[in-house]
């Protein structure tokens, strides 16, 4: 887990709490089901209890946490049908990454996407699951650099962050093909880049949110949704 020093109350620790949490959520260091314990939290990023509960509520806002009476602040776990609307919207959502002013595609993207490749085949060869949820997570950043539209990119990063510990549940259910199905993403996303095309970009995206609901479908027995 990450360890921070922060400095008190500033809005950048706010943002900086609330990002290592929502990672730990997202990579299962917080499963379905914990309870998020504020006393220890405060302590762990030595801050007070009022920048930490803004970092909560935000979280809260996103939909990766709950308050539950006589509990406490609980990590949420998905009901099936949620889920299903949750990967409907990202479906919905890629296909505008390139027609709502996306921002200029750089040599840097590029860079960063042929970097993911590289990592990537070399999980093929020795599976290491930190080192793949850490990469999904690299590639997600790298699409919301490239959203321009601010309301799109705050809903991206929302819906991604809801579905990510699924997705990872089953990624350590079926590693060689979700490994495959992520070499295929960033081939695709590559060409796309090199191209300096964001309409390309988000139909990529498109496919492979596709083809990751179906394995969610599959392997966590969820047959009564609806196809997308």
């Amino acid at each position: 887990m990450n360890n921070l020093t922060l400095k008190q109350n500033s809005k950048s620790d706010i943002e900086e709490i609330q990002e290592v949490i929502r990672e730990r959520i997202c990579f299962l260091e917080y499963p379905p089901g914990t309870i998020l314990k504020e006393t220890l939290l405060a302590k762990e990023f030595g801050v007070s209890r009022t920048p930490l509960r803004e970092a909560l509520n935000r979280l809260h806002h996103l939909g990766l946490i709950e308050t539950r009476n006589g509990v406490g602040t609980v990590v949420v776990e998905l009901s099936p049908e949620v889920l299903f609307q949750i990967y409907e919207m990202r479906l919905e959502l890629a296909i505008l990454i390139g027609k709502l002013t996306p921002n200029p595609i750089t040599q840097e993207h590029e860079e960063i996407s042929k970097r993911l490749l590289s990592d990537t085949q070399k999980l093929h060869k020795k599976f290491d699951a930190h080192e793949y949820f850490q990469i999904n997570h690299e590639l997600n950043n790298l699409i919301q650099d490239i959203i321009g539209n601010a309301a799109l990119k705050g809903m991206w990063k929302q819906l991604y962050s809801q579905a990510a510990s699924t997705w990872y549940r089953v990624a350590k259910l079926d590693e060689e093909k979700v490994t495959l199905a992520l070499i295929e993403e960033l081939s695709d996303l590559c060409l796309a880049l090199h191209r300096r095309d964001p309409e390309a970009v988000g139909y990529s995206q498109r496919i492979h949110i596709n083809f990751g609901f179906k394995r969610v479908k599959q392997l966590l027995n969820i047959d009564n949704l609806p196809a997308v």
